[in-house]
């Protein structure tokens, strides 16, 4: 046990060391993980990470990172979608893994290793194209949405690889591998009716259930239960794990609860992510790439051309621009995390030899550095390959889909008598809203009557992230407890110091903390309420109404002064 938890230690301080280096060079941290895993592999010098857990551990990153792609794409979205980026998505899959496909065969890969590499090239980082179209600007632009939209939707069409991979290393002929591939399929089809119809009776009544106690501790559990309970559904049915984690996140995202689901999920996520790819690093051996190295390159030529070529015609039949077309094209070359999780699958089912899963690890790691390159210079590289002259200013948000889910909008917190009245204030001007509360039959009623109220602490810095609160034109907190009230008003200060907060108050002392913690308003209730008692009253003794105005207005901007004052000589 002190020998593993030596080994531990030596891993998270490693992975914390490289992790802040990059993310202070602005590299994406997932290659800094990689680089965690070649660095305590065993090929090469200096301490090795030998803990027998590790592996199976780490195989449930992909396990979370599928369940949170289902939350974000629910049925009724990818219906709604499937004639947009989900058309485009999945043709650039499906082309790309054939043309390499095709491309290796005729060089004397077998078809099975073929089809795989192909889907594993097919692949593009959403992690690098998210994080640098954010670090540039241009994640609301129309290549930067649209290329976005496509990146995420890759790995949702990606899905079908998790269940045809493991049936390849399975098969030896071709009758056996078409019954084994219509048994996969017939189990899978089973797998999805399991999930469906259970999440659609269990998954609601299970989680207003668990949210009556107001635990997170117990929201947290809940969460994990279902998740692994889907992963072990579709691993008994001979499935992989992430099958099953993703269809149960896809009927998630039709609750209420999706957003305070994926906050919660986020840290596990995260971490066991990063392990995986420290896995995935593990597997590459240096001391190989001296004889590899020109097929890597070549691999990683394959991987950045197939798809800046395939995207960016695909992109311009639709009826985009040439310049979008390129710029999308351009982000889209670079190679995919998920190709790392396909490439684990296919190494571990024996469907590619070792020395041929070197070469793939290494091509899709060189196209990830290449790659981040296309990206960082996408604008004037597109301007070459067109030949005309565009400034970022003439990138219009409206010359493409409707994909941007950073639309500014107002977030409630809180949906009492408040923020509810706040709503249907908003929804009747038809200003983008999107509330929030931990009170499961608040939630409920609010979304039979059709306004848009989620399930969700306001006050969590995971949710807050998840939700995108910097993209908020506004914030206003309605929430009873002032503790929970200045726990949002904290963080939104320190991520989105230019979104506006209204918050409500109980009483003076507590709209002064509000105030002092980054409010923009905070109105006491109290103090309010008799202010409307004393305009009615005055407006009844016939007093000019501009009078009465002027007489509150100088109330509030001092503050309730003249209010505590005259309290404070009453006691």
């Amino acid at each position: 046990m002190m020998e593993h938890l030596t080994q531990i230690i030596m891993l998270l301080g490693v992975a914390v060391a490289v992790v802040v280096t990059f993310q202070q060079l602005h590299i994406p941290t997932s290659i800094g993980y990689l680089l965690v895993g070649v660095i305590l592999g065993p090929h090469t010098v200096g301490p090795t990470f030998n803990v027998p857990e590790f592996k199976a551990l780490a195989e449930f990153g992909v396990v979370f990172l599928l369940f949170t792609i289902g939350l974000s794409y629910s049925l009724p979205q990818l219906h709604a979608l499937r004639h947009q980026v989900l058309g485009l998505g999945t043709a650039q899959v499906m082309f790309t893994t054939a043309v390499v496909a095709v491309v290796l065969w005729l060089i004397g890969v077998p078809a099975a290793g073929a089809f795989v590499i192909g889907a594993v090239f097919a692949q593009s980082s959403s992690t690098i194209i998210g994080s640098q179209l954010t670090e540039q600007g241009e994640e609301s632009s129309p290549h930067g949405r649209l290329g976005l939209a496509m990146s995420v939707f890759q790995d949702v069409t990606a899905v079908p690889f998790l269940v045809v991979i493991p049936v390849l290393g399975m098969a030896a002929g071709s009758e056996v591998l078409t019954v084994a591939l219509g048994w996969a399929i017939g189990k899978a089809v089973l797998a999805f009716a399991l999930v469906f119809f259970a999440g659609r009776w269990l998954l609601r009544p299970l989680f207003q259930l668990v949210t009556r106690r107001r635990s997170a501790e117990v929201f947290t559990l809940a969460v994990l239960l279902v998740a692994l309970l889907a992963a072990w559904t579709t691993n008994s049915l001979g499935l992989s794990l992430a099958f099953g984690a993703f269809l149960v996140g896809m009927m998630l995202g039709e609750t209420e609860f999706r957003h305070q689901v994926e906050s919660t999920i986020r840290p596990f996520r995260d971490v066991l992510l990063g392990l995986f790819f420290v896995g995935i690093g593990m597997l590459i051996d240096p001391a190989s790439i001296p004889d590899i190295w020109h097929w890597a390159l070549l691999g990683a030529v394959l991987i950045l051309t197939s798809k800046l070529l395939l995207v960016t015609a695909m992109v311009r039949l639709s009826g985009i621009d040439t310049f979008t077309a390129w710029r999308t094209g351009l982000l889209l070359a670079v190679g995919g995390e998920f190709g790392f999780a396909l490439l684990a699958i296919a190494l571990e089912f024996s469907v590619i030899d070792v020395q041929l899963g070197q070469i793939a690890l290494a091509s899709v790691f060189f196209s990830m550095v290449a790659g981040s390159i296309l990206i960082r210079f996408n604008h004037m590289i597109a301007s070459r390959l067109t030949a005309t002259r565009h400034s970022e200013s003439q990138d219009q948000p409206g010359t493409t889909l409707n994909l941007n889910t950073s639309e500014p909008y107002v977030l409630i917190g809180g949906y009492g008598r408040v923020g509810h009245t706040i709503a249907v204030l908003l929804q009747t001007k038809g200003i983008a809203y999107m509330a929030f509360d931990i009170n499961a039959q608040r939630v409920a009623q609010g979304k039979a009557d059709g306004n848009q109220v989620s399930y969700g602490d306001i006050s969590d810095p995971e949710l807050l992230t998840t939700i995108k609160v910097e993209s908020a034109a506004l914030v206003v907190l309605c929430v009873d407890d002032s503790a929970i009230a200045l726990r949002a008003v904290s963080f939104i200060r320190n991520r989105a110091p230019h979104v506006p907060v209204i918050a409500r108050a109980q009483d003076l002392e507590s709209s002064a903390r509000l105030l002092a913690a980054g409010a923009t308003h905070a109105y006491p209730e109290a103090i309010e309420a008799s202010l409307q008692l004393g305009a009615i009253a005055l407006k009844l003794l016939r007093v000019p109404a501009n009078d009465i105005d002027l007489m509150v207005q100088e109330v509030r901007d001092w503050n309730y002064r003249p209010v505590l004052e005259e309290e404070e000589q009453v006691k």
